[in-house]
């Protein structure tokens, strides 16, 4: 992130320049060669699954496409859905993958030029008509694929419990006071739920990282 992102939020006020320098430089690097197709279908797969299980699975799935580093969304007209199932997909998600390959073939989904232009709450709005893809997972995206700088959100359990941790309260924030608490730290909202992830890590007493 950008070093005015540091200099804002250090300046926002003490627990959060404390916080700053007690995790050190802000390491989140943005992958943006996933379409926002690979990317929602990756996210569905990891819904309610640990990170190991759900990349498991995947493989999987990806050895129905060979020659292929991802499958492109008419690419699943090829097989049907007990393959898919046989990977490990539970029968819903077998049926919000085939809406968000739909809705990509339909261009409700845009492509990655296409999404670059658009504004933030524009991909929420369009991403959330598919079946299974909530708010949090395009928020998600916004963070780990377009690397947008100012995602905030407000519904992560790792964001809550950081800033409970980094602000020494008896329960978290709800998510709205949150959303509220959070004006002040834009246009940087993204650096900082990074480190309040770290935070959350730390309270926690582990080193895995969460929302790598």
């Amino acid at each position: 992130m950008t070093p005015e992102a540091i200099n804002h939020l250090r300046r926002s006020d003490p627990a959060i320049r404390q916080l700053i320098r007690r995790i050190g430089t802000c390491t989140l690097q943005p992958d943006p060669r996933r379409t926002p197709f690979e990317s929602l279908v990756r996210a569905i797969a990891h819904q309610q699954l640990n990170g190991t299980a759900a990349e498991t699975i995947l493989n999987r799935f990806l050895t129905l496409f060979p020659g292929k580093r991802f499958p492109d969304p008419e690419d699943l007209d090829a097989i049907g859905d007990e393959p898919i199932r046989a990977a490990g997909f539970s029968g819903a998600k077998v049926a919000g993958i085939r809406d968000i390959a739909a809705k990509t073939l339909s261009g409700i989904v845009p492509t990655s030029r296409r999404i670059a232009r658009m504004s933030d709450e524009e991909i929420i709005k369009r991403l959330t008509e598919c079946r299974g893809v909530g708010r949090w997972t395009v928020e998600m995206l916004l963070i780990f694929n377009l690397g947008r700088p100012d995602v905030w959100p407000v519904d992560d359990f790792g964001i809550r419990e950081g800033y409970r941790a980094v602000y020494d309260l008896e329960a978290q924030p709800k998510p709205k006071e949150l959303t509220t608490l959070g004006e002040r730290w834009r246009p940087y909202r993204t650096t900082l739920a990074w480190y309040l992830w770290r935070a959350a890590d730390a309270a926690k007493g582990t080193s895995k990282a969460v929302g790598q």
